[in-house]
C-alpha cells in the first residue's frame, strides 16, 4: 500500500491552486462564511469544497430555524425566494411514560424551546439555496471533492488543504484511472466539516485549541421524513418529547416537526454516554414511534399505518455546552459551525 508522499514521488507533484480563502464544507456555516466574505470583500477569491454530490446532499436535518442569522446575511431573503415557507404555528414539550404523556406548561418550557417567529424548514433545501446565492456573489463551489489532508507552511501555520487521490484499488495501489489529489492554498482556511470533522479534529489537537475547555460529548441523531395523512397534518406544529423510552440515567429526546406538503420530520437523539451495552439508538427510535402520541401522526382514523417514509439518515451531534467549545482560531484559519 502506497502512502500519499510515495504516490507524489512516483506520479509527480500535485497541481495547486491559490485562493484568498478556502472553506471546507458547504453546510450552513461554511456557505454563510463564504457569502459574508464576498459581501465584505467582493474581490477576494473564495472557494468551497463539498464532499457531497451537491450542496445539501449530506444535510439530514429537518429543523426549526430562527431567521435572525438569515436576516443579517440577506435582509431581503423573502424576496430572494429563500425556502423558509412554513412558520411555526405551535409547539409542545411532552414528558412521555410508556402509554401516556404530560404536557409541560408554557411558562415552564425553557426559552430556547419557544419557537415564536421561527420556521420549520428542510435544511438541505436551505443549503441548496444558499449555494446559489454564494455562486451569484462569485464564490466557487467544488462538489464531489473531499478535503483529505491539511497542508502546512514552514512556520507551522495552515497553508490549505489537499483533496483525496482518485483511482486507488482496495489494496491501496494506483489503478489505470489513478489521479493525484489537488492542493488548494489560501491565506486563510476555514474548516466547516460538521461535528467531529476529521480535519477539524487534527487542527484542534495540533494547536491544542481545547486545552482550556471541558471535554466535548456527543449524541447521535436519527431522522426520518414521512408523508402523512392530510387529516393528521398540522402545518408548522413542533413537538419535542423527553422520557420514555429512555430511562432516567440516559440522555436523549425526540422531535416531530410538521413541514408543508403533509410532511413531517421526526427524529430521536441519544447521548453517546449511555452505559447500557445493549441499548440501540435505532431501536429506541423505533419504539418511540409506537407511543400513542407519535403513532397518531402515522395512522389513519381506522388506526392503520398509512404514512409513507420518504427518507432517513443519521449524524453525530455536539451535545456539550459552552464550556466545551475549543478556541476557534489558529495560525492560518478558523473553525466554524459544528466543527
Amino acid at each position: 500500500m502506497m502512502n500519499t508522499q510515495e504516490l507524489i514521488a512516483t506520479h509527480g507533484p500535485r497541481e495547486a491552486m491559490d485562493y484568498d480563502v478556502v472553506v471546507v464544507g458547504a453546510g450552513p456555516a461554511g456557505l454563510a462564511t463564504a457569502i459574508r466574505l464576498k459581501q465584505l470583500a467582493p474581490d477576494a477569491s473564495v472557494v468551497v469544497l463539498e464532499k457531497g454530490s451537491e450542496p445539501g446532499a449530506h444535510i439530514l436535518s429537518g429543523a426549526v430555524m430562527d431567521p435572525r442569522a438569515m436576516d443579517e446575511l440577506f435582509p431581503d431573503w423573502k424576496n430572494r425566494g429563500a425556502p423558509l415557507d412554513q412558520a411555526v404555528t405551535g409547539d409542545d414539550v411532552l414528558f412521555l411514560s410508556e402509554t401516556g404523556s404530560t404536557r409541560t406548561p408554557d411558562w415552564l418550557v425553557p426559552r430556547n424551546l419557544h419557537n415564536d417567529g421561527c420556521y420549520v424548514v428542510s435544511l438541505s433545501n436551505v443549503v441548496k439555496w444558499m449555494a446559489q446565492q454564494a455562486e451569484a456573489l462569485g464564490v466557487e463551489i467544488f462538489p464531489g471533492f473531499a478535503a483529505a489532508e491539511v497542508l502546512y507552511n514552514d512556520d507551522g501555520s495552515v497553508k490549505g488543504v489537499a483533496t483525496g487521490n482518485m483511482g486507488i484499488s482496495k489494496e491501496g495501489e494506483p489503478t489505470g484511472d489513478f489521479q493525484l489529489g489537488m492542493e488548494l492554498h489560501a491565506k486563510y482556511t476555514i474548516f466547516a466539516e460538521g461535528a467531529r470533522g476529521h480535519l477539524g479534529k487534527q487542527i484542534i489537537a495540533k494547536y491544542q485549541l481545547d486545552a482550556e475547555s471541558d471535554p466535548q460529548t456527543y449524541g447521535i441523531g436519527i431522522k426520518e421524513l414521512w408523508e402523512i395523512d392530510p387529516k393528521r397534518h398540522q402545518p408548522g406544529f413542533v413537538l419535542h418529547t423527553a422520557g420514555w423510552p429512555m430511562d432516567n440515567n440516559t440522555y436523549g429526546g425526540a422531535f416531530l416537526y410538521h413541514l408543508e406538503g403533509n410532511k413531517v420530520a421526526m427524529g430521536f437523539v441519544t447521548g453517546l454516554g449511555y452505559s447500557n451495552p445493549y441499548l440501540s439508538p435505532f431501536e429506541e427510535f423505533q419504539r418511540w414511534k409506537t407511543h400513542p402520541n407519535v403513532r397518531y401522526y402515522l395512522e389513519n382514523d381506522k388506526g392503520e399505518i398509512t404514512a409513507k417514509r420518504l427518507s432517513y439518515g443519521a449524524r453525530a451531534i455536539n451535545a456539550s455546552g459552552i464550556n466545551s467549545l475549543p478556541k476557534f482560531v489558529f495560525p492560518g484559519g478558523a473553525l466554524v459551525g459544528c466543527d
